[in-house]
């Protein structure tokens, strides 16, 4: 009961911030960036105490052990921030690309490759988090 408690906060807290962002003004990027790390720590720690709580349901009927909720955590983590490294990469090299591309049309494949290498962070982050799952 506990855990879906803190899940249906975060997914209202999540829908206010949003509401709030889609009305916000971009000229503000300072705002909206506190806002966006503000929402994104918020959701760091209610999964972790949702993960960590005792009220989850495997872990009270004993079907998972009691470092199973820390696994968890490393999982979200390691997924989470190859995401969000991904996407700083594939936001700095697309930028670029459409620069050549807007310059010398012929280079669409070359940039392209760049920007499949960029976006291959967030596969090696899946990755990652698949094996912390499977030893779980």
């Amino acid at each position: 009961m506990f855990g879906l408690l803190v899940l249906a906060s975060a997914s209202i807290a999540t829908v206010c911030l949003g509401l709030y962002l889609s009305k916000a003004v971009l000229s503000k990027g300072r705002s909206i960036l506190r806002f966006v790390l503000l929402g994104l720590f918020a959701s760091l720690v209610l999964g972790g105490i949702l993960t960590i709580s005792p009220g989850v349901s495997l872990a009270a009927e004993g079907v998972l052990s009691s470092g199973a909720g820390m696994g968890f955590i490393g999982a979200a983590v390691a997924a989470g921030l190859a995401c969000i490294g991904a996407g700083i990469a594939v936001a700095v090299v697309g930028a670029a690309a459409m620069g050549v591309i807007g310059e010398k049309p012929e280079m669409l494949g070359t940039t392209l490759i760049y920007l499949g290498l960029a976006e291959g962070i967030a596969i090696y982050g899946v990755i990652v988090a698949l094996l912390i799952l499977g030893k779980i």
